[in-house]
């Protein structure tokens, strides 16, 4: 008979977690690039969050559970009048964030927006500075730089779409350390709460990027942000963590999820993540296509000076990486904007055909245009070796793509390739001025040509505004 019994006593907590926890702690952020990109990051954050309340199918997952609810010291929602628990306010303001696929995007061996991390920042700084703690924007910002950090170096050389995993796991790992910290929790209750974060009950595998099941996108990370707030709470009343949730043998997350495989890590965290982000500025496009969609533009001018349109365009090719050939590169009827913004096809021939792309090209209006799927069926994707590697090499991390276009009468267009896009660090200050512009495009439908000049003063102000306090940060752009 066998006798075998495991032992009780609890391990030390994995080492990976401690290390998030010692960082988010003691980590001193000395970099002025990363306090710059920072600032940046936080009101074009803001902007894209506004911007999706003009859509109807955004607006409508908004608001309390319970109509009509107001939480006392509630967070408040940008562009609303709701002021709700921290929980559902996470849930709020990163779902408004995340909705147009237009803020910020990192990429590696995992993609993800880490901006999204901003929804549990946002809510809980809000709401505790509005039960009177000296919480500043400058806090919001520390915030945001490690949660960045912590997504982007977990991303850098662990796939987890490779294993049927979503990125947002990420974002509620991320979340819960700089929320913990937030919340006052010391370096052993981080822990706790991290673990939990990894093995919170939050359906892991997903089918976001599958064709046809995108519905959920967009309020994927509102849910991540909130169960992140919930967790630190749940550890602040006293909750325990499980301290070997990753390596435990048979239930830990290696064994089940990541195939036994431990998560590798390229560098220490420090600042890296915020001063490389990737910022989407020209563009509402999924961001392995940005400079696919800066060449299409392009070439639409080219066809119009020679007198031609997309009905004579007989071919094109696409050379692109091979992350893009995996995850965005779709055929057949694309049934809603999910599809669409994730079809390097459809963000190509849209501006072909109209020399432009905004969030209300992947509507089902503008998609019903027949000249969209019949040059769609023309263009042919192709990976380019030289794109895959550059792509994940630290120094460099370029988003290649390049154009051929072939016309039926024979003539070959000058293939159109670019390297980095707009957002990429290495166009920053080609970048900020636009990004400025998109953000002042997505305050006007919300606010008085007065309080839009009240706010711009006062984000381009960095001395002024890293010394805010929170809520009259929030405040400014509450409802009217």
């Amino acid at each position: 008979m066998s006798s075998h019994a495991e032992s009780a006593v609890r391990p030390d907590p994995d080492q990976v977690i401690q290390d998030i926890a010692d960082y988010v702690h003691d980590y001193k952020i000395e970099s002025e690039l990363a306090w710059e990109t920072a600032r940046l990051c936080l009101i074009d954050t803001i902007g894209c969050g506004l911007e999706a309340l003009r859509f109807p199918v955004c607006a409508r997952l908004l608001g309390p559970v319970v109509e009509g609810t107001i939480v006392p010291n509630g967070t408040k929602v940008p562009g609303t009048n709701y002021q709700l628990d921290p929980i559902r306010g996470a849930f709020n303001i990163g779902t408004q964030i995340r909705w147009l696929d237009f803020n910020d995007c990192f990429l590696a061996a995992e993609w993800g927006h880490p901006s999204d991390n901003l929804g549990a920042i946002l809510a809980v700084a809000d709401h505790l500075a509005r039960k009177g703690e000296p919480l500043t924007v400058r806090d919001i910002l520390e915030g945001m730089i490690k949660a960045h950090e912590i997504q982007g170096s977990l991303a850098l050389l662990n796939s987890f779409n490779r294993v049927g995993l979503d990125h947002v796991v990420l974002v509620k790992v991320a979340s819960t350390a700089v929320v913990s910290k937030l919340l006052g929790l010391n370096r052993a209750q981080t822990i706790d709460a991290v673990s939990h974060a990894w093995a919170d009950g939050q359906s892991l595998r997903t089918y976001r990027h599958a064709p046809n099941t995108q519905s959920r996108k967009s309020w994927a990370a509102g849910d991540a942000c909130s169960r992140a707030v919930n967790i630190a709470y749940l550890v602040k009343k006293g909750e325990k963590g499980m301290p070997s949730v990753l390596t435990a043998k048979t239930w830990g997350f290696y064994d089940v999820l990541f195939k036994g495989k431990p998560f590798e890590f390229q560098m220490p965290y420090t600042s890296y993540i915020m001063e490389n982000v990737l910022f989407k500025i020209s563009y509402p496009a999924e961001f392995h296509a940005q400079t696919a969609v800066e060449a299409a533009h392009i070439l639409h001018d080219k066809l119009k000076a020679l007198g031609k349109s997309t009905d004579d365009i007989k071919s094109i090719r696409i050379r692109t990486q091979e992350a893009a050939m995996r995850i965005i590169n779709k055929h057949g009827p694309l049934d809603n904007f999910a599809d669409r913004d994730h079809d390097i096809n459809y963000m190509v021939a849209y501006p072909l055909i109209y020399g432009k792309l905004t969030s209300e090209s992947y509507s089902d209006d503008a998609a019903a245009d027949p000249r969209i799927d019949a040059l769609r069926a023309k263009i042919t994707c192709v990976e380019e070796k030289t794109y895959s590697v550059d792509y994940h090499d630290p120094a460099k991390r370029s988003i290649s793509n390049a154009l051929l276009v072939e016309l039926n009468d024979g003539t070959v267009l000058d293939e159109v390739a670019i390297e980095y896009p707009v957002g990429h660090k290495r166009r920053r200050e080609e970048g900020k001025p636009l990004l400025l512009k998109k953000f002042k495009t997505h305050i006007a439908p919300h606010f008085s040509e007065a309080h839009q000049q009240k706010i711009l003063e006062t984000v381009n102000d960095s001395a002024s505004l890293f010394k805010m306090p929170v809520d009259k940060f929030t405040d400014l752009f509450a409802k009217p």
